[in-house]
């Protein structure tokens, strides 16, 4: 009979004109040629993008795949219950979507559309809601988030037709550590200089505002969603600012806490067990490195690297390192 365990997949790769090759040459990636490697997809659960087991009895199995034979034991029984309470008939997805980003150029001025907005589209999707761990940051390395005071759908109009979206918007120059939590309906974008791990609604609607006038590989300008990015911005939001993390006990502390997701930074200094509480967790290590208890791969997991801990199971991890966990509430 064949038991989950901690699982292992093969990241899914990404390449839009803003990338680079940090991926690789800071989080240990293995690229293909090319300078232009943006995203690494670490855990994703969507039609046309799926996370493909690398390790153990369980190897090139999707995610969706596991979902369908094993929904209650990889997702847990109240993720099940929820799924049920809400009329699912089909298979439940794997609700989150981590990844990293290696922004080498200022990304799209965006927005995404909440749960609501998104279950009207043509396929219904999720709305987006994400927060952002910064792992670096070059000198003066900037991001966009959140409307300034006073700047109404109005005065954003305006300026967007001047070409001067990035006068309504909040600027940030975060550090390594800081992290950053983005509700769906909230106006962002990341400057060229950061790496970021994000975790997110499993969702991939974006509506680009500003595109900082630039053209793309095929020397036009890349679509803008002038319409729907205006109708999905929250005006109402208040003025954003970096998460104040709340300490945890014995170094951990969580970044955010919502309604989508639970995001936790861990300290690793020897011994440290997650899980056991009927939650699947996502374990990202952003420095050093953890050997994970019934992780079929001798490796141990290291900076770059992601596992999905399966919800009936209790995990305990060993060695020095930070890590990431994430998971519903």
């Amino acid at each position: 009979m064949t038991t989950l365990y901690p699982l292992r997949f093969a990241p899914l790769f990404r390449r839009y004109l803003w990338g680079g090759r940090r991926l690789e040459t800071v989080l240990g990636k293995t690229l293909p040629p090319g300078e232009d490697y943006a995203e690494s997809w670490e855990i994703v659960d969507r039609d046309g993008d799926q996370s493909r087991v690398v390790a153990g009895t369980l190897a090139g199995a999707t995610l969706g795949e596991l979902i369908e034979r094993f929904p209650q034991e990889l997702l847990g029984s109240s993720y099940m219950a929820a799924h049920e309470a809400r009329g699912g008939s089909a298979r439940p997805r794997f609700p989150l979507l981590l990844k990293f980003l290696d922004a080498q150029r200022d990304l799209s001025v965006q927005v995404h559309p909440d749960d609501v907005r998104a279950a009207r589209l043509d396929p219904p999707d999720l709305g987006k809601t994400e927060a952002w761990v910064i792992l670096q940051a070059n000198p003066g390395a900037c991001l966009y988030a959140g409307l300034k005071r006073g700047f109404d759908r109005a005065a954003l109009e305006r300026e967007v037709r001047r070409g001067t979206t990035p006068l309504c918007l909040q600027r940030f120059e975060p550090k390594a550590g800081d992290c950053f939590f983005i509700p769906a309906g909230t106006v962002h974008a990341l400057g060229a200089g950061l790496l970021v791990a994000e975790i997110q609604q499993s969702s991939d609607t974006t509506y680009r505002l500003f595109d900082w006038n630039r053209v793309g590989a095929d020397g036009r300008p890349r679509p803008l969603h002038l319409e729907a990015a205006m109708d999905a911005i929250d005006y109402t939001a208040p003025p954003l600012a970096a998460c104040r993390p709340k300490p945890l006990g014995e170094g951990a502390e969580r970044l955010v806490d919502c309604d989508q997701f639970v995001l936790e930074r861990w300290p690793v200094n020897g011994k440290v067990a997650w899980g056991g509480d009927g939650r699947c967790r996502i374990v990202t290590v952003v420095d050093g490195a953890i050997a994970v208890a019934g992780d079929p791969d001798s490796r141990p997991l290291g900076r770059g690297e992601s596992m999905l801990l399966p919800a009936n199971q209790r995990v305990t991890a060993d060695g020095m390192a930070v890590s990431l966990i994430a998971y519903v509430p």
